[in-house]
């Protein structure tokens, strides 16, 4: 290849490095340890010249899909660059531009015999594909396009059609994917969540029941080890604050708590969840209600302080799609708002909190009343006014 290009310092576009594997013929990761070593690979030696080689001018650009099938020793060698998924404007946009005009192309039609709004390039895009990229996106545009094309020939070259939003359904089938909404009204025990997928932000409406029994947490909705423990940290620092909150102390010796996560074949993981575990606990166990507009997103320690997280971006913008406009974030994601749209950033009212009670101030519907400390024993009140007499002793001075 560099004989092909013609210079000793190319670019080198080594795709899909992510799908090497080893076998009887060689280890090629093991070759490119000394290919990509800017220190080794001015003596680069291979088995098909037999002489040493400078490589150190060449510029070498991998590409891959996920890094963890990447030998460690490979990886130390690279400078990764992490590239985030198209959002949903970014998509539009695109189509737009490109790939509308490039399919109908393809089809042989002309611009007057089909017209796609953005309100039908974003019906597509959220109920026909869900993917990182816009490979998918452009499949069900040429399937329009290429239905399109068949009306043309039996109607004739002047066939003109604007597919609206609601006629995608004529065209594409029934929905193949459905996003998730907020609810309708405020609810005790539910609230709504954010999460990062590898295709973009999703919310999550987060259950929380109460049933008579000894004390047990049950979960379920396919949650990975993280989430687990976040849960449970979250029950942990609900029963060390428990009179705080208006509780009972021994509010668990007598109920099971059954937090539930919906879509349940889909595995869910992270610690971004904790603080709306916390929030559904409380909820459930005070019986006041969350508030619906609200979606929240943090990591929970045992005293109740909030941690950052990650994939900010996307899980604002789902936020904004599903039609939440109060977001609760870490404070130490604020420097993350930079990379948010402006516009979606003037929709949304962003609340930056520190702790658990900024976050339960404000997302239920009322504020917490704290449990009257109660004073137990068998001390009379002038025996407490005067300890004295209880001890049948005078009282000692200082």
């Amino acid at each position: 290849m560099m004989k092909k290009a013609g210079t000793v310092n190319p670019v080198f576009l080594l795709d899909e490095v992510d799908k090497m594997s080893m076998d009887f013929r060689g280890d090629p990761s093991a070759a490119l340890l000394e290919v990509l070593d800017p220190e080794q690979n001015g003596t680069f030696m291979d088995h098909y010249l037999d002489v040493e080689y400078d490589l150190s001018k060449v510029f070498f650009i991998t590409t891959a899909n996920v890094i963890h099938t990447i030998p460690q020793a490979l990886q130390d060698r690279m400078e990764i660059l992490r590239l985030e998924g198209y959002t949903e404007p970014e998509k539009m946009e695109i189509a737009k531009r490109f790939l509308v005009k490039k399919q109908r192309e393809a089809a042989g039609l002309k611009a007057e015999n089909l017209t796609l709004p953005d309100e039908t390039i974003v019906r597509i895009t959220r109920h026909y594909t869900r993917e990182a990229g816009v490979r998918n996106l452009e499949r069900e545009i040429a399937n329009v396009s290429r239905k399109v094309a068949r009306k043309v020939v039996k109607e004739g070259r002047n066939f003109k059609v604007t597919v609206g939003p609601d006629d995608v359904k004529e065209y594409l089938g029934v929905i193949k994917f459905r996003d998730t909404k907020t609810e309708e009204k405020n609810e005790v025990g539910l609230v709504t969540g954010l999460a990062w997928t590898e295709v973009g932000g999703q919310i999550l409406n987060i259950e929380a029941t109460l049933m008579p029994g000894r004390g047990k947490l049950l979960l379920t909705g396919k949650l990975g080890d993280v989430m687990q423990e976040s849960a449970q940290a979250a029950m942990s620092y609900v029963r060390s604050r428990a009179t705080q909150l208006g509780l009972d102390p021994d509010f668990y010796r007598h109920l099971d708590v059954h937090i539930h996560i919906p879509e349940g074949a889909i595995p869910k993981d992270g610690p971004s969840a904790g603080i709306t575990l916390a929030v559904a606990l409380v909820s459930a166990l005070t019986k006041i209600p969350v508030r619906r507009d609200v979606a929240m997103t943090g990591e929970i320690t045992l005293r109740g302080k909030v941690l950052p997280i990650g994939g900010v971006k996307e899980k604002l913008l789902a936020a904004h799609r599903a039609g939440n406009r109060t977001i609760i974030l870490p404070r130490d994601n604020e420097k993350d708002l930079t990379d948010i749209p402006a516009n979606i950033q003037q929709e949304l009212t962003i609340r930056s909190v520190d702790d658990m009670d900024d976050v339960l101030d404000i997302a239920l519907e009322k504020k917490l009343e704290p449990r009257p400390l109660l004073v137990t024993g068998e001390a009379t009140p002038s025996a407490i006014e005067n300890p004295s007499q209880d001890l049948g002793r005078e009282p000692m001075t200082n």
